[in-house]
């Protein structure tokens, strides 16, 4: 069988693929992964085959314009904060929906769209993948006759959200139901002979990594497919420390490379937050690239300053991680069962997925904000000598490995493939 993984270049939202087309391919199925140019070199690394399609993106380049000429950051559509909200009006939806089709989906989806078509017709995959707002997946699916199934790099607040707009939507006067995101994807899939439908929003079927006690407290329609999380972080050669057990309760500091390129620096001072983490009596891992190490000042002994350390190795041998609450990150510990201390970015996910790790018990929130040496080193403190919050997150850990492993979901395909046979393309 032909299986084509489409994605639009953000190695974020990628990575947690990479198992699943593992599994593919170890089940003897052809596999193509269809990106933009940039994640070529990404998608070689994994081992797998990558077909380059369209442009680069530039939305990068427009954050850092946006930032840049001082606009600061919108309020967006999926900036959702610590809780779910099921009471935003009207017209913030409709604000969201138009402006989040306008500079995000359509920047990313555009430039790859022709070629992805053009490559689907010409391949013929039997089942299309793609990356929860690679919209251009699904279209080329249909445009080719293929079922598709979306795939959630993290909560699937894109689905909730449209569900919530239409629900709204519909009790509105006729003439103020403008649906900018039908209005884009309905434009874009004409030009293949597709008509709209909800499934180019949340695809045929949705696979889904997160456990359902972490899932958006809100209703979806997505028909989910559950997917047990296998952590994938790259290239990776096991370093001699790692090998030996620590003598003291070993707390991991990753806090991820995203939020440096999209953001340019952290939400607080890694120099002090490690001195003060430094006081406690335990071993600090810190994974950090070698520029931000530069500027870091003097550490103190018990803290180890490691350029890279793959987390699936280095998470089973801690008491607890720090993190900023990136579903790739978070996942790799809890899958571990390891507590997270976590501290949020302000956007997307990162709020509401931290905050109901910690309504688990999984894990404590230090808002950015409050970030500091003594928060940190006093939250650390907390979690790791209350037992409750390891239990908490071991019975999260044994919850993700009953999920079904790419594997069990691969031969699950066939079944799947007879289901989605009939539906119009």
């Amino acid at each position: 069988m032909r299986v084509l993984l489409a994605s639009y270049a953000e190695k974020t939202h990628f990575i947690g693929m990479v198992s699943l087309a593992w599994a593919l391919r170890a089940a003897g199925h052809d596999v193509r992964v269809a990106s933009q140019p940039e994640l070529s070199g990404f998608l070689a690394g994994a081992g797998l085959s990558a077909v380059e399609v369209g442009r680069d993106h530039l939305l990068r380049k427009r954050f850092e314009l946006v930032t840049q000429w001082g606009e600061g950051e919108a309020r967006g559509l999926f900036d959702v904060g610590e809780r779910w909200s099921d009471d935003l009006s009207w017209d913030e939806l409709r604000w969201g929906s138009r402006d989040t089709a306008a500079w995000w989906w359509r920047m990313v989806n555009d430039p790859m769209l022709d070629d992805l078509v053009s490559f689907c017709r010409e391949w013929k995959p039997d089942l299309v993948v793609w990356e929860a707002t690679t919209f251009a997946g699904a279209i080329a699916a249909e445009a080719c006759g293929a079922p598709h199934v979306r795939f959630l790099w993290s909560l699937d607040l894109f689905a909730a959200m449209r569900e919530q707009y239409l629900r709204r939507m519909a009790e509105q006067p006729e003439a103020d139901r403008d649906d900018p995101v039908r209005a884009w994807l309905e434009n874009r899939a004409a030009r293949y002979g597709v008509e709209f439908s909800e499934d180019l929003v949340r695809g045929q079927a949705t696979l889904d990594y997160l456990p359902a006690s972490l899932g958006v407290p809100a209703a979806t329609g997505a028909r989910r497919i559950p997917l047990r999380y296998v952590p994938y972080n790259g290239r990776a050669v096991v370093p001699r420390w790692l090998r030996t057990p620590p003598e003291r309760p070993r707390i991991a500091l990753s806090v991820g490379s995203s939020t440096t390129e999209w953001f340019g620096g952290h939400t607080f001072s890694l120099g002090e937050v490690l001195r003060g983490l430094g006081e406690l009596d335990a071993e600090i891992v810190a994974t950090l690239p070698p520029e931000e190490e530069a500027g870091l000042g003097r550490v103190p002994d018990n803290v180890r300053l490691v350029g890279y350390a793959p987390l699936h190795v280095l998470a089973p041998t801690c008491a607890a991680m720090i993190t900023h609450a990136g579903p790739g990150t978070l996942c790799s510990g809890l899958t571990h069962g390891v507590p997270q201390l976590l501290v949020p970015g302000p956007r997307l996910d990162a709020p509401l997925l931290a905050g109901l790790v910690e309504r688990q018990g999984a894990g404590l929130v230090v808002p950015p904000e409050e970030a500091g040496a003594e928060s940190l080193r006093e939250a650390a403190r907390r979690l790791v000598g209350d037992p409750r919050h390891a239990e908490a997150a071991r019975l999260l850990g044994e919850e993700m490995a009953a999920m079904p492993s790419p594997a069990d979901v691969v031969r699950g395909l066939p079944a799947l493939l007879r289901e989605t046979a009939g539906h119009p393309a």
